[in-house]
């Protein structure tokens, strides 16, 4: 869950300009070709065109992980390739979900876009909707049915497939249980908002005026912001997707919850934007300064490698109804690639998101395995007996739902999520933040 400072507003006008010269030769794919096909012009051999179409097809795979993670993909890439010989891909990184974002735009408007990207899945709509995605169908066959059903959601967009689950998530509760049996609290954490805010409560200590550890911390961010809206029985958007849908009573209840524990003192709502907010509540949690986060399973791995203590993993504690969004990304194709690029593209796609490779990523990530079979295999079974927080998320799922993906939900969840934070922050009521981010959302959906 990533989020970029770039508009829908520009993304659209961007695209718009792409479209015109899709399957042309400004597009990389064009170029690639136009160059072979120059090369027969200039009057090259037989052999040497039997040698050049004998070269390996190089692709370029943009991902969107840093630090351990990026690690792993870099090494899952070289090992694609030692094993492919016939293709080569070049992987580059790109930065956080929203810096590739935008950065993929800019390159589809460029024509040097790459072959193969990640994908936030809240995205998935707004870069099919604007044809910069190829169709996944005919390259999978029917393959897709092998993947786990709860996260093919943001896959689809208007009955087509346009993106393949790879490092999939949904936000956790961790949980620093040598801290909370210290406090004679279950280790296993709460389950209920009611319970969460007791042991923030019993976790929370002061030294005078200052606090030294808060029981809770969260980025007050737009994925647990849907968490918590999707736990009070409510909806982002209405069905039709034509219309905001938090001007109600499960739009207003995660406010009005964090800014009472806030008022409290009993959580700690962290500095920095977006990610950097992220960072400190993780950071916090580490430094045993915060008793419980909310996180990506995505973190599992380097939380607990990071921590002095024993770290739970639990479902996000429930209000009527237990629920979280899925997140994370996958992996899509660019329409502007030639077909063999888009031929292998998709051998790269399957390859990365197979079973084989699904299982140890997940394993040494947090981030979910996303085929059923990886779930029901030998491996995983043993690892979840050794580990068990590696299978709270995949449990997690059958209560979870897909992001929104309207082609404007980027701008849109940004103006939610500035307008949440407003509340937060005691600039603006609950009423009057949902009232504005109501009002500002609703002439987006309009454009």
């Amino acid at each position: 869950m990533k989020k970029l400072h770039v508009s829908m507003l520009a993304c659209v006008l961007s695209v718009s300009a792409v479209l015109a010269g899709c399957g042309s030769g400004n597009s990389a794919g064009g170029t690639k070709e136009a160059a072979g096909t120059s090369n027969q012009a200039a009057g090259n051999s037989a052999p040497a065109a039997q040698s050049a179409a004998a070269q390996p097809v190089e692709i370029d795979f943009w991902y969107a992980l840093g630090g351990r993670n990026g690690e792993l993909i870099e090494k899952m890439v070289k090992d694609f390739n030692a094993s492919h010989k016939d293709i080569v891909v070049k992987p580059s990184y790109q930065g956080s979900y929203y810096e590739n974002h935008s950065k993929v735009l800019a390159s589809v408007t460029a024509g040097n876009q790459p072959d193969v990207t990640m994908v936030e899945v809240g995205s998935i709509g707004a870069f099919a909707d604007a044809k910069v995605l190829e169709d996944l169908g005919p390259y999978a066959g029917g393959a897709e049915k092998k993947y786990i059903p709860g996260l093919l959601g943001n896959s689809y967009w208007k009955d087509k497939l346009y993106a393949i689950p790879f490092n999939r998530s949904t936000p956790l509760l961790y949980l620093n249980r040598d801290m909370l049996k210290a406090a004679g609290l279950d280790p296993n954490g709460p389950k209920s908002w009611e319970e969460l805010r007791q042991y923030s409560q019993a976790l929370t200590k002061k030294d005078g005026a200052k606090t030294s550890t808060y029981g809770f911390s969260t980025a007050i961010d737009i994925w647990f912001y849907e968490a918590l809206v999707f736990q009070s029985g409510g909806k982002i958007l209405t069905d039709d997707n034509k219309e905001l849908a938090i001007n109600s009573e499960a739009g207003k209840a995660p406010l009005e919850f964090w800014t009472s524990m806030l008022k409290e003192g009993i959580m700690k709502a962290p500095p920095g934007e977006k990610y950097n907010a992220w960072d400190v509540a993780k950071q916090d949690f580490l430094n045993q300064q915060v008793g419980m986060i909310f996180t990506s399973t995505g973190d599992l791995r380097s939380l607990k490698e990071g921590a002095k203590f024993d770290v739970g993993a639990a479902f996000l504690p429930a209000n009527k109804n237990y629920g979280a969004p899925t997140g994370g990304a996958n992996l899509v194709m660019l329409a502007k690639s030639s077909d063999a690029e888009k031929k292998a593209a998709w051998e790269f796609i399957s390859w990365m998101t197979d079973t084989k490779q699904t299982v140890p990523f997940s394993l040494e990530s947090g981030y979910m395995p996303v085929t059923s079979e990886a779930v029901e295999s030998d491996e995983m079974k043993k690892a979840y007996e050794k580990e068990p927080n590696f299978q709270v998320a995949v449990n997690q799922l059958q209560y979870a739902s897909p992001r929104p993906m309207v082609p404007g939900y980027k701008e849109l969840q940004e103006v939610i999520m500035t307008e949440i934070q407003r509340a937060v922050l005691g600039q603006a009521t609950v009423d009057e933040a949902i009232a504005k981010a109501t009002e500002k959302g609703q002439k987006l959906l309009k454009k």
